[in-house]
């Protein structure tokens, strides 16, 4: 089976760790994953963060590493594309109400295409109307009540856990990569056998 080819939506102070892991665990196995963020052509960097739960209320946020956009975003042709993927952190809060990123995420719902969310990257998918409602969707505590004003059911999974709903893949944050990438891997199709 020849590797697919996924759609990264990320802004400035999108997750790190829901960068590189899902890039570089996707591309081990042979799928192409392009890394776009609104006006930024290819060879760009974006600012990334770290979110951690240290014992305060909520999370806090750190400079992650600089992240390298491999494809323009301009130069996108979205049906060269098997899936998209929302990567959470603090990007999905301002790359949410670009227009652009909006059709982009109606075309993957529109074709069914497989969507991955993981984290706040839910908030992009709210901003597009009828891609939540009647999902069964993960994603950060916070993001709950946003899930449900747009017609989803917020799921709690365990943060070590994925959630599946049809070809929506979406966990809690970075810790349920492993699992998140598992499922997402199994929506697209892809088999790892061990000898």
């Amino acid at each position: 089976m020849p590797g697919k080819k996924i759609l990264m939506l990320c802004g400035e102070f999108t997750e790190e760790y829901e960068i590189f892991v899902f890039q570089q665990g996707m591309e081990a196995v042979g799928h192409t994953v392009h890394v776009i963020c609104p006006d930024k052509k290819k060879g760009e960097r974006i600012q990334s963060s770290l979110h951690d739960f240290e014992g305060h209320q909520t999370y806090i946020e750190r400079f992650g590493h600089l992240i390298e956009i491999n494809k323009t975003f301009s130069e996108v042709v979205l049906d060269d594309y098997d899936a998209v993927y929302c990567a959470g952190g603090r990007g999905p809060e301002y790359i949410r109400t670009d227009k652009r990123i909006q059709a982009m995420v109606r075309h993957f719902h529109d074709t069914q295409k497989p969507i991955f969310t993981i984290c706040h990257g839910v908030q992009i998918l709210v901003a597009v109307d009828g891609v939540i409602r009647g999902k069964k969707v993960a994603a950060l505590g916070a993001c709950e009540p946003e899930v449900i004003l747009a017609g989803g059911t917020y799921i709690d999974v365990n943060p070590y856990e994925a959630y599946v709903d049809g070809t929506m893949v979406s966990a809690k944050g970075w810790t349920g990569l492993g699992a998140f990438m598992r499922e997402c891997m199994k929506v697209l199709g892809t088999e790892i056998t061990h000898n």
